[in-house]
């Protein structure tokens, strides 16, 4: 029994440690997403959507191993929340690394066209998601309850900036014509951004019931990007 106790255990070590490589990796491609579209650094793009990959890569041996516990370990009460709750992080991460992905590659469309200011709206959004992903790693890695919450609740913030930026970019887009074709892929960049935020507080979601047992009750704060237009 003792043995098998302590293989179960090591067994969500080394899947709690693949999380947090994903996690690690999640970041690092957002941050250079970001960089490469702002400073139009197309070499930089190019090397986010080559690293995508080893997110990918992750994903395929956390779920196998997940599935190897689940068929062998067959866990109980937290055990089997921590198991089911790393398959749908996992899962979250794996899209965020997409997203970021998909961010550096309208970097390569952008060269060469006009761009606005807008893209320092861009950018500030961009901090605040970064900040909420290191915050949502951060809260699972120390099954932090309250920080995970805090999370949740900040992703109003996240929508708060998509507005902004959705209506700064069609202001210069009304503006100036020649900015139409810059400033429609901005606004791709800024919606998978605030869909990143989304995958923050799905895990944020899932660390909490981790935690607790219990979901979070409360209705999701979020705002209408429209909803004032």
């Amino acid at each position: 029994m003792d043995h098998t106790v302590r293989a179960f255990s090591q067994d969500l070590e080394q899947m709690t440690g693949d999380l947090a490589r994903m996690g690690g990796l999640a970041e690092d491609l957002l941050t250079d997403a970001l960089r490469a579209i702002v400073d139009q650094d197309t070499s930089l793009a190019d090397t986010v959507v080559a690293r995508d990959v080893q997110i990918d890569d992750l994903q395929v041996e956390v779920e196998k191993k997940i599935h190897r516990l689940l068929a062998l370990r067959q866990p109980l009460a937290n055990d089997l929340r921590q198991t089911i709750a790393a398959l749908k992080i996992a899962a979250d991460l794996e899209r965020t690394g997409d997203l970021a992905k998909n961010i550096a590659k309208r970097t390569k469309i952008l060269d060469g066209t006009h761009v606005p200011a807008a893209l320092n709206g861009v950018s500030r959004m961009g901090r605040v998601v970064i900040a909420q992903l290191k915050r949502v790693l951060d809260a699972y890695a120390a099954m932090d309850r309250e920080a995970a919450v805090q999370v949740w609740e900040r992703d109003e913030e996240v929508d708060e900036h998509y507005t902004s930026l959705f209506r700064e970019v069609l202001t210069y887009m009304m503006e100036d014509p020649r900015t139409i074709t810059g400033c429609t892929h901005l606004l791709f960049v800024a919606k998978n951004l605030e869909r990143i935020g989304d995958h923050c507080t799905n895990i944020a979601e899932e660390i909490h019931f981790l935690v607790t047992g219990n979901p979070l009750t409360s209705e999701r704060p979020k705002v209408d990007a429209l909803s004032d237009s």
